[in-house]
């Protein structure tokens, strides 16, 4: 478990996460709107070492970063309709690929996550401090 009482403090998790993510991990991130998945997912690009600038893929569903270690391939869930709607953006294709898998809203759709996703739970405590429970792998 982590606590975090800033944004940077919620990237440097991320960072921390990506120091020990191997090609073909996935990891499903849940947790309400606010709580720092994508402040997350910031320090987890940074810390393959890309310097691609990380935003919401909300309305485009997925993002792929380039220029570090792999790519991260950052999917947002949360506008999806159905796992089927999941499965039709090539979903398998990138869990079966070359990089990583980050997933906002992973908890809409588990059934179509594969088996050995890690799952990253955010919690907003209150305005400034978010608890991040998980185990980045070693």
């Amino acid at each position: 478990m982590t606590i975090s009482n800033s944004p940077e403090e919620t990237a440097a998790a991320g960072a921390e996460w990506a120091r020990a993510a191997r090609a073909g991990d996935v990891f499903a991130l849940i947790g309400e709107v606010g709580a720092g998945k994508t402040q997350f997912v910031k320090g987890f690009v940074a810390g393959i070492g890309s310097r691609a600038e990380v935003t919401s893929p909300t309305f485009t569903l997925v993002h792929e970063y380039r220029g570090g270690r792999f790519p991260v391939y950052h999917f947002d869930f949360y506008r999806l309709e159905s796992g089927a709607a999941v499965v039709g953006l090539g979903f398998d294709e990138y869990t079966n690929g070359d990089g990583v898998c980050v997933i906002e809203w992973a908890d809409r759709f588990p059934q179509v996550l594969p088996a050995g996703t890690v799952t990253i739970a955010f919690e907003v405590k209150n305005e400034s401090e978010r608890v991040i429970r998980g185990s980045p792998k070693r």
